[in-house]
């Protein structure tokens, strides 16, 4: 899946002189401050880190308030989606205007039917919505099912993403991983090109 980098970040991090007794506690929360929230530092949204201090000890800096500063070095894993780029979700929610998932567990992302490309048709079976392809009866996405996307927009304030199932690499990873490499020969490509209605 596109969208996660990785990222090295330098810090000063500055604690009050009454977190001195545990530092690596007090750099740790707030570390942990930057959890699933979009940074514009890093232009994405921070799902892990691991530290490593760059100094035995810290400063104290001078100041009305003094504070202790603590340089370290953190590794991050970064989630930064960008438009055109593929992202995979679990299918929470499935109407005839719109498909709802979860990217990563954290991170909403909608289709909705003028973004879902006209060989996807929506039924309901068993009383469940389902999205089926006019060509590949086994290309099915349902509520549980993971489903692969193009991403139109970022809703960066609420982590909301707008997604696009209109190009031909896109829909159910089930059905994607085992059939769209065989099927990715001219003929399934004429089919998509000018399906056969009779």
């Amino acid at each position: 899946m596109e969208g996660l980098s990785k990222s090295v970040a330098d810090f000063i991090v500055y604690e009050h002189p009454s977190q001195s007794k545990d530092v690596d506690k007090a750099i740790l929360r707030e570390l942990s401050s930057l959890l699933f929230k979009y940074s514009q530092a890093f232009d994405g949204v921070v799902l892990a880190y691991s530290v490593e201090p760059q100094d035995k000890c810290a400063r104290i800096l001078s100041g009305v308030h003094p504070y202790l500063g603590v340089r370290l070095q953190a590794n991050m894993l970064i989630f930064s989606p960008k438009p055109n780029m593929l992202l995979e979700g679990k299918v929470v929610k499935l109407t005839r205007e719109s498909i709802h998932c979860i990217v990563l567990g954290f991170s909403s992302a909608i289709v909705t039917d003028e973004n879902i490309r006209n060989e996807l048709k929506y039924k309901s079976k068993h009383g469940e919505g389902v999205y089926v392809s006019r060509y590949h009866k086994r290309h099915v996405i349902k509520v549980g099912a993971v489903i692969r996307f193009v991403v139109k927009s970022l809703d960066e304030e609420i982590l909301h993403i707008s997604g696009s199932l209109i190009p031909a690499n896109t829909g159910s990873v089930h059905w994607l991983d085992k059939y769209y490499a065989d099927a990715g020969t001219d003929r399934f490509s004429t089919e998509l090109a000018a399906p056969n209605f009779g």
